[in-house]
């Protein structure tokens, strides 16, 4: 997880240059036909340029040094998390992509020993992936303590019986870390379901398909899975911390987890915004008339540049204060860069399909893949609305 011993902050801008140089120069060439797929016919490819970054020590950038990785503190994974954003396979690239990266900070804070040895280690070492099952189809996702999925303690095992859906990368993990229902009759609701560590060989598991986004179903990393757990039985020792601490882990997991969200969607921003500068200077509506000289076009440019400036600032001040007093004491803040930077993200991307015109909605470029696949940065992870609503519950709490 993110050093507590910093990497040296004077050689961090030689860093960030070290990786923006791997992703303009390995990345940038293949990533669209990288997303258009099939993905697995690119994993050959994709595992050279991990060995390549290991040899560059530049592989795992949230990682301890002990731990393989270059060992950054949160603060400054955010800034790499920037500019690995820029391309939809960075993270994936560099083995600090959603889910695996939170499942690492879920097993290294509150896995066994065992577990660690069996799951996490490998997990780092990019020799497998993971998935997180919490989500259900039945129910609303944005009430995380609201779950019909159970784990019955029968002697030494958990029986597991549930319906998840958006189990992000499902297809082709090794294991899930599944949020389930071990204490019905817990007087807290907080205090009811537990996170439990399922093998995706086990016969209990199905991955019934991968949930088309607006039509595109995808593949391997690029998938969300919906999933079955049918009499499911996993030993007690498969439990994560302790029964009925899952929506505990679930806020650990998550807490750090919106700060790398955040930081790669102002990348995408970024790169999405460079593509829009250069088509209103490319593309002419009139003989020595670029797209540039239209009002209405500056605009865009000037609110892109001030939305994306602002979000970055208010993201670094949120991680900033996070390394510094912990993820209780930015609540509000986390809320805020939520709602505020998905917001940005989707004006963003869609000014810029508006700037390329009819080529904007085709897929000769990444616009319509990220406005796709970031339409969804509005809901997962709390919907905005949530976000607003306790956001606003709290500031108003200092007026009672």
């Amino acid at each position: 997880m993110h050093s507590t011993q910093n990497f040296p902050q004077e050689a961090l801008p030689a860093l960030l240059d070290q990786y923006r140089l791997f992703v303009q120069n390995e990345l940038f060439p293949i990533d669209l036909k990288v997303v258009q797929g099939p993905f697995r016919s690119f994993l050959p490819l994709l595992f050279k340029l991990r060995s390549k970054a290991k040899e560059l020590g530049l592989f795992a950038p949230h990682l301890s040094r002990e731990d393989g990785g270059v060992g950054l503190n949160l603060v400054q994974f955010a800034q790499v998390s920037e500019i690995l954003g820029q391309s939809p396979i960075g993270h994936y690239v560099f083995n600090c992509a959603a889910p695996d990266i939170g499942n690492m900070e879920l097993l290294h804070l509150f896995g066994t020993d065992d577990q660690k040895s069996t799951w996490l280690n490998p997990l780092q070492q990019g020799e497998i992936r993971s998935c997180f099952a919490m989500t259900e189809p039945a129910l609303a996702g944005s009430n995380p303590v609201h779950l019909a999925t159970t784990a019955i303690r029968e002697g030494d095992e958990y029986v597991i019986n549930g319906h998840k859906w958006f189990t992000t990368a499902a297809d082709g993990a090794k294991f899930t870390i599944v949020m389930a229902v071990t204490n019905p009759e817990a007087e807290s609701p907080y205090q009811r379901a537990s996170m439990l560590l399922v093998p995706l060989d086990n016969p209990g598991y199905q991955l019934i398909r991968n949930i088309p986004i607006m039509g595109e179903a995808g593949e391997d990393y690029l998938s969300h899975g919906e999933v079955k757990f049918e009499n499911c039985r996993v030993p007690i020792s498969n439990l994560i911390g302790k029964e009925g601490q899952g929506f505990a882990l679930a806020q650990e997991r998550l807490g750090p987890g919106r700060i790398h969200h955040c930081m790669r969607w102002i990348g995408i921003c970024e790169r999405v915004f460079d593509l829009m500068c250069r088509r209103t200077i490319s593309r002419h509506l009139d003989p020595g008339k670029p797209l540039a000289e239209k009002q209405t076009i500056q605009n865009w440019i000037a609110e892109s540049r001030a939305e994306i400036k602002a979000s970055r600032l208010m993201v670094m001040d949120t991680a900033q204060k996070m390394q510094n007093l912990g993820a209780k004491a930015v609540k509000e803040d986390i809320s805020t860069i939520k709602f505020f930077v998905a917001d940005v993200l989707m004006k963003v991307i869609d000014r810029a399909i508006q700037v390329h015109g009819a080529l904007g909605i085709t897929d000769d470029t990444l616009l319509s893949f990220w406005y796709r696949h970031e339409r969804g940065a509005r809901i997962y992870d709390g919907p905005d609305e949530v976000h607003k609503s306790a956001l606003a519950r709290s500031i108003l709490k200092n007026y009672l």
